[in-house]
């Protein structure tokens, strides 16, 4: 059984179980903690419910930005493999 991880989140305090390496979990609510503490800051907002989901917001925009970055980065390779491949074909086809 997985033990339990203690992390403080926006000042207060979650246990944790899972699978996943303790000082991981404990990463990630160092984000979360500062992802909270930045809405807070900018928002002058003292509803923590309110904080936790414009928080949640930001990350997801994160997310999808660099998702949307990987999907044209991974176009991109796969033009040039594709590139590649065919100078490849090319220069075998010649015998060379």
């Amino acid at each position: 059984m997985a033990d339990v991880i203690r992390v403080e989140i926006y000042d207060q305090e979650y246990r944790m179980r899972g699978d996943l390496d303790p000082g991981y979990i404990e990463d990630l609510a160092k984000i979360v903690d500062g992802k909270m503490r930045a809405v807070a800051e900018r928002t002058q907002t003292v509803d923590s419910l309110r904080v936790a989901v414009l928080a949640a917001l930001n990350l997801a925009d994160e997310c999808q930005q660099l998702k949307a970055k990987y999907e044209t980065v991974a176009k991109e390779a796969d033009a040039r493999v594709g590139e590649c491949a065919r100078c490849l074909d090319q220069i075998l086809d010649l015998g060379v």
